[in-house]
């Protein structure tokens, strides 16, 4: 089983993939965990190139884990419509079962959780994408909530 992670950035995703890797016995795959391990917080205008190659290696990477009978928690936003829809024909084509989980919290909530994040950055205590203003509001531009037609798939944290 492939389990995907569905909101915004400091929504709780990677606190619920630790969760569900200790029930599951699976295996976490995270995009924030290779790029901040080559890159730190300097990856630049590149950003967004290292992510997408990062993605790409980990669909093949979880391809070879969910070939070996081990589950596998796919710990990135899925921020937009067309990434879920990449991800649905990449594991249905393949026959591999998935669900997302989707991680909705209220605003205010989402400000307190940047504000915690940015604390624990700050602090030493998370390595972690400090959420400065221009983030979060990029952040805030590209999500696309779930719509009604993509809740099959979908569990709602």
């Amino acid at each position: 089983m492939i389990y995907l992670m569905c909101g915004r950035i400091c929504s709780g995703k990677s606190t619920h993939s630790q969760s569900l890797r200790k029930e599951k016995k699976a295996v976490v795959l995270s995009v924030d965990e290779i790029t901040l391990a080559l890159f730190g917080q300097d990856a630049g205008e590149k950003h967004d190139d290292y992510v997408a190659a990062a993605e790409e290696y980990l669909y093949r990477k979880s391809l070879e884990i969910a070939e070996n009978g081990i589950d596998v928690i796919l710990d990135w936003g899925f921020w937009t419509k067309e990434e879920r829809d990449y991800a649905r024909e990449f594991y249905g084509s393949r026959n591999i079962p998935f669900e997302f989980h989707y991680i909705d919290i209220t605003p205010d909530e989402w400000q307190k959780r940047i504000d915690k994040r940015n604390a624990d950055i700050t602090s030493g205590k998370l390595q972690a994408y400090y959420v400065d203003e221009g983030l979060s509001k990029k952040f805030a531009e590209i999500f696309e909530k779930p719509d009604e037609s993509e809740m099959k798939d979908f569990i709602i944290v």
